[in-house]
């Protein structure tokens, strides 16, 4: 018996052997054995309410922050659609979106209804959900400063609850509360903004972005979290010597060496040892484990 066919009847898609490499900023990976995209919140309740018992399951967004494995990933990947990507403001300028939304198009949202506070979005690839998940932040902001509530639902009950952002623990590039709530909606707080200024501050982290980070490679953002004592990771990994190492495919950017770059030809195997062998050497000469910020899923 296949797997789809012990699988809930839903309103949105299944689709099995989906190519994950192609959903995935590094180009590289296996394939989803199925993909369910849910058409909406109620869709995706009521398949995991009724998901067969021991289903293994796996959320995606964009695949910015992801490293697939090359051997792909079995049982069910989730990966919120068209029925998650809307944007709304009231005038007290708290900003609705769903967890599909792009973080650069809630920025640029943010413009056009002249609400500032949450430009630094710009500069952050991937998706509300995403950015919801580990406190993504850039230049001096991060998520959790502006979430006012999100709304989640569970992986294993379909429970639908809003939590508050005092509730989800927050910190540095991550959250106490469990991995098994997937965020499908946050209310964000900002500040009543004029378009000019909201404009040029984007602007001005969009050419930042583009003229110190590999964003026209395939690359997949920040690899490893900045250690909390305050070293930068990137000087952690240039200081040791790893400023353009590069193993198979994988290499570590000229430009910003907390970027890997898929040169081309590379597999999941040569990112993933390419990120193993740089931890091992800031280790051995600056005495400090770095930890990943991407996330690393699938079979080998």
């Amino acid at each position: 018996m296949t797997i789809i066919s012990r699988l809930p009847i839903v309103k949105g898609k299944y689709r099995e052997q989906a190519e994950l490499a192609k959903m995935c900023w590094f180009g590289v990976g296996g394939k989803a054995e199925v993909l369910f995209i849910p058409e909406d919140l109620q869709d995706l309740e009521l398949f995991l309410k009724s998901q067969p018992l021991g289903l293994a399951i796996n959320i995606i967004g964009v695949g910015s922050n992801l490293l697939v494995r090359d051997g792909g990933i079995g049982g069910v990947v989730i990966r919120l659609g068209r029925g998650f990507n809307y944007i709304e403001h009231n005038t007290d300028c708290i900003i609705t979106a769903g967890a599909a939304v792009l973080d650069l198009n809630l920025a640029l949202y943010t413009r056009e209804a002249a609400i500032t506070g949450l430009e630094f979005f710009s500069g952050i690839p991937g998706t509300v959900g995403g950015a919801l998940a580990m406190n993504a932040g850039a230049y001096g902001n991060d998520t959790a400063s502006v979430l006012i509530e999100a709304t989640a639902v569970n992986l294993k009950s379909g429970e639908v609850k809003t939590f508050k952002a005092e509730e989800i623990g927050y910190y540095y590039r991550g959250k106490n509360l469990s991995n098994d709530w997937i965020f499908t909606e946050a209310k964000f707080q900002g500040k009543p903004g004029e378009i000019e200024k909201i404009a040029e501050k984007i602007d001005e982290i969009q050419s930042q972005r583009s003229s110190t980070q590999p964003i026209k490679t395939k690359t997949s953002g920040s690899t490893f979290k900045n250690p909390m004592r305050g070293d930068k990771a990137w000087q952690l990994v240039d200081k040791a010597g790893c400023r353009g190492l590069r193993i198979g495919g994988a290499q570590v950017s000229e430009m910003h060496c907390n970027f890997f770059i898929n040169m081309g030809d590379a597999t999941a195997h040569d990112l993933e040892s390419l990120i193993k062998e740089v931890q091992s050497r800031v280790l051995t000469i600056c005495g400090i484990k770095l930890e990943e910020e991407i996330k690393i899923i699938g079979e080998a």
